[in-house]
């Protein structure tokens, strides 16, 4: 059975690589491994080693960090943030709604995200 941090970080490998719109024969090649290998590590199957995670991270354009957050600090289970369900990041519908938000030029983005903001609180 895997563990739950390595679930967890590679859910985090997952959400940034389809984020920034990225294959999975992509991230393998920029790592020097096999695509089957990347399945393994977003699965949680395998266990990414720290130089591994390094190289991801670099890959990815992100910080090592970015695959713990949302991990409580004692490393059990995922930290509470909001009212959204935990599953929230891996639903497929949502990671398309975040790229389209970032593909929309940033002083529209800041007005759809106040719409947003207001119409969440009239709800």
């Amino acid at each position: 059975m895997a563990h739950e941090v390595d679930v967890h970080v590679g859910q985090r490998i997952r959400q940034r690589r389809w984020l920034i719109g990225m294959t999975q024969q992509k991230l393998a090649e920029m790592v020097g491994i096999k695509f089957q290998q990347i399945q393994k590590y977003e699965t949680g199957a395998n266990r990414v080693s720290a130089s591994r995670l390094w190289d991801i991270a670099d890959a990815l354009s992100v910080d090592v960090a970015f695959f713990f957050e949302g991990l409580k600090a004692e490393g059990k289970g995922p930290a509470p943030s909001s009212d959204l369900p935990m599953d929230t990041m891996a639903d497929k519908e949502a990671m398309d709604l975040v790229r389209s938000y970032y593909a929309i030029p940033e002083h529209q983005r800041r007005r759809l995200f106040e719409l947003a903001r207001v119409l969440s609180d009239v709800a």
